[in-house]
């Protein structure tokens, strides 16, 4: 193994949910973490699952001060044989690694990092739900801990992994949600932070939403840092739009998150023989589109929703209605065939998941 990972089971085993769909998203914890050290001059050290709780650190953390730190988010999945699968993990640790550079962190070794996901994952696999439509939330982290102040290059980071059982996203079915073109804030620029998943992106996104969300639209679609008229992403999720019979999603320009399952949307659409562009496209063409009638479909991609269809789109008070406020074919065939990989219900002629 390329990280000797030392086991420090808890003796005081928490007790797992009884009723599966309260499990929420984020709320519950599983029993242990993982967690590694790195120094500049001695690399990765101290590979460790020990029992979840608290983490000491100093209060001049460059995590703090700085925003030197990084995150990914994947689910396992509770086969109907009781045996357990993650999906695409490989992207994951691939975008981790990749947010570490634009973030000056150290990277993972790739086979090293599956290994320790696998790890951790089987040493508590029996908080992975059974439900239909829950899973294993995994929330992969890092961050710098150099004990002092001043803006430098980070000597010092931990690398962590905890897990939470998630409830179904969609408890109640699909619900198409409305959405609001943002023109005041914007999420990154190009040359900035915006393809690393980093807290920093995340928090720049907050206030849009909450005014969204106040004038009762469900999530904020962005636009570009630069010129402010081409789309970039929808809430926290990438977007994709139908229009005219081709699929149009905005191009990877280095302010938009590279998302894994765009990346996999983009492979299904393909294979079923759709056209798939990954282009700039304004909002002034967007709304044109739904003018017309040519935008057929909308919805947002992520992993905790997977899919999620826009009903409703809105812009300097022009609203428009898309595919009748209901879930389109293409959005309802992605979902369809995603969760049914993931869930194992559905062949993976992929190769996306891994079994532990």
């Amino acid at each position: 193994m390329k990280y000797p990972i030392s086991m420090f089971p808890t003796t005081s085993p928490k007790a797992k949910p009884q009723d599966e769909s309260k499990l929420g998203f984020g709320r519950i914890f599983t029993d242990h973490m993982f967690l590694m050290d790195w120094t500049k001059a001695e690399g990765w050290k101290n590979a460790r699952i020990v029992p979840f709780g608290p983490l000491p650190i100093h209060p001049a953390s460059t995590v703090f001060h700085y925003g030197a730190e990084i995150f990914e988010g994947m689910k396992a999945y509770r086969l109907a044989d009781g045996s357990v699968q993650l999906f695409r993990p490989m992207e994951n640790i691939r975008r981790m690694n990749n947010s570490a550079r634009r973030m000056c962190l150290p990277v993972l070794d790739e086979e090293g990092a599956l290994e320790i996901l696998k790890t951790i994952v089987k040493v508590d696999a029996d908080w992975v739900p059974h439900q239909m439509g829950t899973s294993l939330y995994i929330r992969p982290f890092m961050f710098g801990n150099d004990p002092h102040l001043g803006v430098h290059s980070v000597s010092n980071a931990t690398y962590a992994v905890i897990m939470s059982p998630v409830g179904a996203y969609y408890a109640e079915g699909i619900n198409p949600v409305r959405i609001a073109i943002e023109t005041e804030d914007v999420r990154a620029v190009r040359g900035g932070t915006g393809e690393a998943k980093c807290g920093g992106n995340y928090g720049a996104s907050l206030r849009a939403g909450e005014k969204a969300e106040e004038k009762g639209f469900t999530q904020v679609l962005w636009l570009d840092g630069v010129e402010r008229k081409y789309i970039e992403e929808v809430g926290s999720m990438n977007v994709m739009f139908k229009i005219s019979g081709k699929i149009v999603t905005p191009k990877l320009t280095g302010s938009v998150l590279p998302g894994i399952t765009r990346k996999s949307c983009c492979q299904l659409l393909r294979d079923w023989g759709y056209e798939v562009e990954e282009r700039l496209i304004s909002a002034e063409e967007l709304f044109k589109a739904a003018e017309s009638g040519a935008l057929e479909e909308a919805w947002g991609t992520g992993t905790a929703a997977v899919v999620s269809p826009i009903g409703e789109l809105n812009m300097d008070g022009r609203d428009f209605i898309v595919c009748g406020n209901r879930i389109g074919p293409v959005t309802q065939k992605l979902y369809d065939t995603l969760t049914g990989i993931q869930w194992g219900t559905v062949e993976d002629t992929y190769g996306w998941t891994v079994k532990l």
